[in-house]
């Protein structure tokens, strides 16, 4: 299942308990983040999956630039267990349009 911008701005706001999980590089997460994003490139994913295990029963939404590494970050996490993975379609660049427009964009 996948989440929008619109409605990451709204869990956000109502600090709804969930992992915001970033897959992009170390780069990228300096340039822009959204907190309170944990980065975990998606290259680094399967080596530190058992940082993630407390999230296997628990919401995930993955994201990253534009969201296609973040689909495929859901997938493995998928593939591994975790059974309410959600991708944020659009990456932080769609959030950066739609849902908070003062982050930068690159």
């Amino acid at each position: 299942m996948d989440c929008t911008a619109l409605e990451l701005k709204e869990k956000l706001a109502a600090g709804e308990d969930f992992l915001l999980l970033d897959v992009r590089t170390p780069e990228e997460f300096g340039i822009v983040r959204l907190e309170p994003a944990k980065l975990v490139p998606l290259h680094d994913l399967a080596a530190r999956l058992d940082d993630l295990a407390e999230w296997r029963g628990r919401e995930v939404v993955c994201l990253c630039h534009h969201g296609i590494r973040s689909a495929q970050a859901c997938a493995f996490l998928k593939s591994k267990g975790f059974t309410n993975v959600r991708n944020m379609t659009g990456g932080i660049d769609a959030y950066a349009v739609e849902a908070n427009q003062a982050l930068t964009r690159y």
